[in-house]
């Protein structure tokens, strides 16, 4: 039996008892099919309010044999033997009640679930209403005597019971009070309660108009007109734009606004009507009020607004590289350009600058290469072209056989 199961069933049986439901408490205490002492001791206690002393003793024998070390359990049996006057089993249960006493003057059974606390003195006051009924009154009024010095013990109640012997009566046994029973512990109770960790969704904002759907998206009911529908092969079907207000006239037909957008399944020429669907509904509209849809240009990008279905996917065609602006170095004349080319080899781009006279009559200039990175070389001005292929080669730490200059 699963432990959730044998809580909701051991809480409902009390919140019966507390209600002094006994039939209703039994029907809940019976369902469980693996009882503990505990829920057994809630069984016995019901019998017990009930009158029925045979069943109860039988419940309470369950319960001592699930914990033979229960004080309470004892001390209850005892009691109800007395009620059946089998007066040597009560005596033997007072008997294993101080026992298991373990020499305390109190046990308080808060912890396990039940509001009660035992005291030793209501041990001894139980074995003295043993012997009133067999008789024996010495020891009986030696025993509530051994009663009254205990720490804890109601002397009143006990002074009450030394009269009592005196003028030779019997004196009732104490039980443990109807109603007090053993519960289960409060934080198992409330984990029954099923609890709502993520909270309410609810929509921010949506692109489909009208949606009022607050679950996880991939669980969205597919409701035809938010998303693409599915046609048949070869089907000629779109998403149109309604140019003008439209009032259904017949059955069949559609109520749409103006600017609205309608996926088209077909379009029957004869009778000037389409097959579309509009907010999750299918139905029929003019084919004179149906345009295309238009295009929305921002910028240099084109994009269609299908605001009652799947968004357009995006372009196949990849980004191209911007280009970045060149500009010449403050240096070099205006007359003068740059021009790039690949190496066939490696395909690496190098760029050179035309030699610029830094003074007037120089032998030198300064010529800057632009590969990877940008390197400056000073050159004579009548250098060969292979001559100068090898020197930049060379700054760049490349065979020269993969550098052309131009």
């Amino acid at each position: 039996m699963l432990y959730t199961e044998l809580i909701r069933l051991w809480d409902e049986g009390v919140r019966a008892v507390d209600n002094r439901d006994w039939q209703g408490a039994l029907a809940k205490l019976n369902q469980i099919s693996d009882p503990t002492s505990r829920t057994l001791f809630v069984t016995s206690s019901v019998h017990l309010a009930l009158e029925q002393f045979d069943m109860a003793i039988k419940t309470l024998d369950s319960v001592i044999a699930k914990d033979e070390r229960l004080a309470v359990g004892f001390f209850q049996r005892a009691a109800v033997h007395m009620m059946t006057n089998r007066l040597e089993e009560a005596l033997g249960d007072c008997i294993w009640a101080q026992k298991h006493m373990r020499e305390n003057t109190i046990i308080d059974y808060k912890q396990l679930g039940l509001r009660y606390k035992l005291y030793s003195w209501q041990v001894l006051y139980n074995a003295a209403a043993v012997h009133c009924r067999m008789g024996q009154w010495e020891k009986a009024g030696e025993i509530l005597l051994a009663a009254s010095q205990e720490r804890g013990g109601r002397g009143v109640q006990v002074d009450l019971a030394m009269d009592s012997i005196a003028r030779r009566e019997v004196i009732a046994p104490l039980f443990v009070p109807e109603g007090v029973v053993f519960r289960p512990r409060k934080q198992d109770v409330e984990e029954l309660r099923p609890r709502d960790f993520l909270g309410k969704p609810e929509v921010i904002i949506s692109d489909i108009p009208h949606d009022d759907f607050g679950g996880f998206e991939p669980l969205r009911p597919q409701k035809p007109g938010y998303y693409e529908p599915k046609v048949e092969e070869g089907q000629d079907s779109r998403y149109m734009c309604v140019k003008n207000a439209y009032m259904a006239k017949s059955p069949g037909e559609l109520t749409v606004p103006a600017g609205a957008h309608v996926f088209v399944f077909s379009q029957d020429d004869r009778n000037d009507l389409a097959t579309v669907i509009y907010d999750g509904q299918r139905g029929l509209l003019p084919n004179f009020l149906l345009e295309p849809v238009t295009k929305k240009t921002k910028g240099k990008k084109k994009k269609y607004s299908v605001p009652s279905g799947i968004p357009l996917p995006p372009s196949l065609k990849p980004p191209t590289r911007p280009e970045a602006a060149v500009s010449l170095p403050p240096e070099l004349p205006s007359s003068y350009t740059i021009d790039t080319c690949t190496s066939s080899p490696s395909q690496d781009i190098i760029t050179t600058q035309s030699p610029s006279r830094q003074t007037e009559g120089a032998d030198s200039v300064i010529v800057k290469a632009h590969y990877t990175y940008t390197v400056a070389l000073s050159v004579p001005i009548d250098i060969e072209y292979r001559e100068l292929q090898e020197r930049v080669a060379q700054k760049l730490g490349q065979p020269a056989a993969l550098i052309r200059l131009r």
